[in-house]
């Protein structure tokens, strides 16, 4: 959930990739410690907020304890009317993430954060399949770590893998 005013923007994740720290040559701490990364290395549940290609800002949840440079991407949320935003700078755009959320605790936070869904997900709900355009990253290229939620009917939400 996301409070911009007095407006609250709702929406359930549906696609998600994980970013597993040092070795995984995905994952921006992989280049190590800097300011860009260094909400990474911080307590798990505050935000990892970057910019790609000058244009677009990125949402991730980091998922470790200190010092243990560990992510969630957000990647695609469906809307209380059924649409599907689907590509994580366009998830960050509708939320109006940027810069000024980058470090956030999403636990104790009024702007932004996370609550429980009233639809029981069980495991047999989420497909995993390896993440989008990491090709570069060697053996960790090809690990199952994007999942995606399917919906009651069985679908799997937003694009396939390449």
């Amino acid at each position: 959930m996301r409070k911009v005013g007095d407006e609250k923007l709702v929406g359930i994740i549906t696609e998600t990739e994980a970013y597993c720290g040092a070795t995984d040559k995905a994952c921006h701490s992989a280049k190590g410690r800097t300011k860009r990364t260094e909400a990474m290395f911080g307590p798990a549940g505050h935000a990892y907020v970057y910019f790609i290609y000058g244009i677009h800002w990125c949402f991730n949840v980091v998922t470790r304890e200190v010092g243990e440079p560990e992510a969630v991407l957000i990647r695609a949320v469906k809307l209380p009317n059924g649409e599907e935003i689907s590509g994580p700078a366009k998830v960050a755009k509708y939320f109006g993430i940027d810069k000024s959320l980058y470090g956030e605790d999403l636990v104790r936070s009024k702007h932004l954060w996370f609550e429980t869904s009233p639809h029981e997900v069980k495991p047999r709900h989420i497909i995993s399949t390896p993440r989008v355009g990491v090709a570069y990253a060697g053996k960790y290229a090809p690990k199952p770590w994007r999942f995606i939620l399917k919906s009651p009917r069985g679908e799997s939400n937003p694009r396939p893998s390449p």
